[in-house]
């Protein structure tokens, strides 16, 4: 009895890192992401999504995003901003305010779509450098991956 409840214990204990390991941080507020992404010195990763109803959106997640060769890889190289358009949840009015904005200047036509950019904010204004951008790709997180390096090296 004692070896079971040890490895009932031992079981609960993995999953619990294992989980930590794997969650990513994804910010909703751009200005604190702006500002982690100055102090880090990495890109943002803007991963405009329709959450509740794109099939692609859902697709990349599960194919690249939840996979641990991108978490390691995002904890290392970028700074995670969800930028939600849903249509079965609401959002906050400043954040869907931000999220529409972001949209129209980077032109964004479909979803999903991921820009890296470098920001830099100066007297309360944002400016952003675009480094490229990408959407879904077929292949899982090595294929992802590859041309996610390919944007964030120039």
């Amino acid at each position: 009895m004692k070896k079971l409840v040890f490895v009932c214990i031992f079981a609960l204990v993995s999953m619990l890192t294992n989980a930590q390991e794997t969650s990513l941080e994804w910010h909703t507020d751009v200005k604190k992401a702006v500002q982690l992404s100055q102090k880090e010195n990495k890109p943002l990763f803007l991963f405009f999504t329709g959450s509740d109803w794109c099939g692609w959106c859902i697709r990349l997640q599960k194919e690249v995003f939840f996979q641990p060769e991108f978490v390691t890889w995002a904890k290392e190289n970028v700074i995670l901003v969800e930028l939600d358009f849903p249509r079965r949840k609401a959002l906050a009015p400043e954040i869907q305010q931000t999220n529409n904005q972001l949209m129209q200047l980077f032109g964004v036509r479909g979803y999903p779509t991921v820009w890296f950019v470098k920001a830099t904010e100066k007297e309360g204004k944002i400016n952003f450098e675009k480094l490229g951008s990408t959407g879904y790709v077929a292949g899982g997180p090595a294929a992802w991956l590859t041309g996610a390096n390919q944007i964030i090296k120039k």
